[in-house]
């Protein structure tokens, strides 16, 4: 009877340590989803702010080629005036 109750013990105690084992797995997979919802946030929100800078790049550039080659114009024009 003393062996039955030591595997009985033994098996509880095998019991135990898988339930705590599940808990910890659990926190842990709660974890890992939380960090990566902030992941998905954080690849949003670089998206969005590379968006904003290729639209304001595009801005820039519509705004400042057309002043760059009137600038060049205007200097192609001085030199071939006054040389």
């Amino acid at each position: 009877m003393n062996h039955d109750a030591e595997i009985l013990t033994t098996l509880r105690e095998i019991r135990d340590d898988q339930r705590q084992l599940l808990e910890q797995i659990k926190g842990q997979r709660a974890l890992a989803e939380l960090q990566m919802t902030q992941s998905r946030q954080r690849i949003d929100e670089s998206m969005g702010l590379q968006r904003e800078a290729l639209r304001r790049q595009r801005t820039i550039t519509v705004v400042a080629l057309p002043a760059l080659l009137a600038c060049i114009a205007a200097i192609a024009w001085l030199v071939l005036r006054y040389f």
